[in-house]
């Protein structure tokens, strides 16, 4: 019998390869005094995000999604474009290490839930494509898919803390 976790363990990494590489141009460095790097939003980013905000509410049809997106996101374009930003880079990491994978593939759920919605009358690949996301994501979460060949592993072998299983 072939043995399922394995393969998990490739869509795992390949769906959080497909995060850093969708968040690898939102990032800049930002310099703390001139001297410490940090990781910050690209003015590019903050500058189109709101556009394809506009963009995704012009023509939705699910009513409280489009006033959800013009009376909440776009007023506040630079609030969710850091959210965005970060919760992107963390589920990408998180997914392609294992890590904190049951917490890492419910923010990954909000997120394409939020990005089918928004996308979803656009055109058959947008609702295909978050689709395969949504169900990906709800894979990791039901099948704790960072215990193998993830960290998650072995946080809990050597904690052996029972409430690390729920985020694992």
């Amino acid at each position: 019998m072939i043995r399922p976790e394995p393969w998990i363990v490739v869509l795992r990494v390949v769906v959080g390869v497909w995060f850093v590489k969708a968040v690898w141009t939102k990032f800049t460095l930002g310099f703390l005094w001139d001297v410490i790097p940090y990781p910050a939003v690209s003015p590019r980013f903050l500058a189109v995000h709101p556009k394809r905000v506009a963009e995704f509410a012009a023509g939705n049809p699910v009513g409280w999604y489009k006033e959800f997106l013009e009376g909440t996101v776009l007023p506040n374009g630079r609030v969710f474009a850091t959210l965005q930003t970060f919760a992107e880079a963390a589920v990408g990491l998180g997914l392609i290490l294992g890590l904190l994978t049951g917490l890492t593939a419910l923010v990954g759920l909000f997120l394409c839930l939020n990005y089918g919605l928004a996308s979803q009358w656009m055109s058959f690949g947008q609702q295909g494509f978050h689709v395969l996301l949504v169900t990906s994501m709800i894979v990791f979460l039901c099948a704790r898919a960072g215990r193998t060949w993830g960290l998650d592993r072995g946080i809990i072998a050597l904690s052996g803390r029972r409430w690390l299983r729920l985020v694992m």
